[in-house]
């Protein structure tokens, strides 16, 4: 079974000529991003030792000129959940304890399983494996009331789905 990882920044453009980048940091605190220990790339075998520093800007162990910053613009930066520390509230959790968890309807009936959560900037959405295709669910609390971690399943009251209907005179292309 693989490691979950959470994202937990990105690397921006290069800032000067001695290797130092913008650094996004998307953790509560930007200059802890380092404590977490290595992170990784996407593919999990880069291994990045990254130090936050004022004004937005990190240094990257081993990245000592502009041109091996450029080289790294738009690397996220991921690290296993087991090293994060552990959710303050019960019922706080991480966005990829959500994968894998059965969906149900509000009713009871099953509608799949979670297979990933995508972020694009408008809000996560979770996407739903089921016997009727993919669905793509909006994860907000209207569309997901109920999220049982422990019990592995979460409660799903999908939006109503949006259909445009064509201007009179135009055809569907098929």
């Amino acid at each position: 079974m693989s490691v979950k990882r959470v994202l937990l920044g990105e690397i921006g453009r290069p800032h000067g000529v001695r290797g130092l980048v913008r650094l996004h940091a998307f953790t509560a605190d930007p200059k802890a991003i380092g404590s977490y220990g290595p992170l990784t790339d996407a593919t999990g075998t880069r291994s990045f030792v990254v130090t936050a520093m004022p004004g937005g800007l990190g240094r990257i162990d081993g990245v000592t000129d502009r041109d091996a910053a450029s080289r790294l613009t738009g690397t996220k930066l991921y690290v296993a959940c087991d090293r994060l520390p552990p959710p303050a509230d019960p019922e706080e959790f991480l966005l990829a304890d959500l994968e894998g968890l059965q969906a149900f309807a509000a009713d009871g009936s099953a509608l799949g399983t979670v297979r990933s959560v995508e972020e694009y900037g408008a809000g996560p959405f979770l996407v739903i494996q089921g016997a009727g295709g993919e669905r793509l669910i909006p994860f907000t609390r209207a569309a997901v009331p109920v999220v049982d971690v422990a019990a592995g399943r979460l409660t799903v009251v999908p939006p109503p789905e949006v259909t445009v209907e064509p201007h009179q005179g135009e055809e569907h292309a098929a």
